[in-house]
């Protein structure tokens, strides 16, 4: 297994208001079982946070051809499928080669915090998939989340004619691990309200079919990802060449995450969401990181506009009474013990840093090093380091 894995939880008397109103019910739109259909089925299926987790959650699946009336109908455990939220169609073109996926969307709105829902996801024609979620509580109450980076896809993928005794690395997915499979059963036997995926999802940059790579990821993932919320980072490999200015319109398409990005090209590759009194904060450190790891090189692209971002929401958080811990969830680590593996970055130090003392930030994920350590306590630098080595906070004595 790759990357950091960490588990929280958070608790304390309850603070902030009611969640939004219970969904109201509406004639179902589901229709019965289809067998012999020609139309292209529901795969993938996984959840996202709406921009509220108490009240909205989002229900994605990709096709392999243009469908019709894409939607999802949802109901409580007691009463049954009641409710349609009709999906938004998004779709890049591969630019190795050439196809184009097809990714739905339905957000569900007006659910009830800290509560059970069942949902089903079709098009016409197509069977119904099916899944469970449970919205995050109001205020401070206790709840669970994972977090992982470096997953992979658990299926190897061979270039068309390839021979498979050539391990060039060049004929067939080299990133692919059985490891990939076992951790999704992992994370079902915590059972966490959300988990999350830092960056580096399945590696399909480097494979030779990088749409099969993306399909064998959600596939694998889908087994946990229609029951709760995996929200993930983009990390270096998830820059593909040919595949948009800068590589990431395939992460951008099949994830519909809450953000605030006015500029469609930056969309979803920052944001953050609130459960509980936990913030989390979600980056794109390419923008940020001096090493470079994908298809092409795009730091400093976003002109200063993430870190701006970065900082007004970690003021946010902080100013609020209702916020108890703030978590960043990223790729590429600041700090490292490390070896052999890729190290630590001195601009995510340089940029990051100062506002993560500033702002009080309690916790940082990452993956990236394909290895798991955490590090004691740190804020500020050690004076005169010309590589902003952190300072460890001692604890007090007592």
């Amino acid at each position: 297994m790759f990357g950091a894995t960490v588990s929280g939880a958070a608790a304390g008397p309850l603070l902030l208001g009611a969640g939004a109103a219970e969904a109201v019910p509406a004639k179902s739109e589901v229709t019965g079982l289809t067998t012999g259909s020609a139309t292209t089925p529901v795969q993938g299926l996984h959840l996202t946070f709406g921009a509220d987790p108490r009240s909205q959650m989002v229900v994605s699946w990709v096709t392999d051809a243009a469908v019709k009336n894409p939607r999802v109908v949802y109901g409580t455990l007691s009463g049954g499928f009641g409710s349609t939220a009709h999906a938004t169609t998004k779709t890049y073109v591969d630019g190795t080669s050439g196809r184009t996926v097809w990714v739905h969307h339905a957000q569900i709105s007006k659910l009830k915090a800290d509560s059970d829902y069942l949902y089903a996801a079709q098009h016409d024609g197509a069977t119904p998939d099916a899944g469970t979620f449970h919205t995050a509580p109001s205020g401070r109450a206790p709840f669970t989340f994972t977090s992982f980076g470096d997953q992979g896809a658990p299926s190897v993928t061979w270039k068309t004619g390839a021979n498979p005794a050539d391990a060039s690395g060049r004929d067939f997915e080299p990133n692919a691990t059985p490891a990939s499979a076992d951790i999704v059963t992992g994370i079902e036997k915590v059972g966490p309200l959300f988990h999350l995926l830092n960056g580096d999802l399945c590696y399909a940059n480097t494979g030779p079919d990088r749409i099969r790579v993306w399909h064998d990821f959600l596939a694998n993932n889908s087994r946990s990802a229609r029951f709760r919320p995996w929200m993930p980072c983009a990390g270096n490999h998830e820059i593909e060449l040919g595949n948009g200015k800068l590589g990431l319109d395939a992460y951008q398409t099949y994830f519909e995450l809450p953000s605030t990005e006015t500029q469609p090209e930056l969309d979803n590759l920052w944001y953050s969401f609130t459960v509980g009194s936990v913030k989390v904060i979600s980056l794109q450190n390419d923008d940020i990181a001096l090493q470079e790891g994908g298809d092409i090189y795009i730091n400093g692209y976003s002109g200063g506009r993430q870190l701006a971002w970065l900082e007004k929401e970690l003021k946010s958080a902080r100013a609020s009474k209702d916020i108890d811990w703030i978590v960043i969830c990223m790729h590429q680590v600041m700090i490292s013990s490390a070896t052999a593996a890729n190290g630590p970055d001195l601009a995510l130090r340089a940029a990051y840093g100062p506002l993560f003392d500033k702002y009080g930030v309690d916790l940082v994920v990452c993956g990236h090093e394909h290895d798991y350590e955490r590090s004691l306590a740190v804020r500020g630098v050690v004076p005169g380091s010309v590589t902003l080595t952190p300072t460890r906070v001692r604890p007090h004595s007592t």
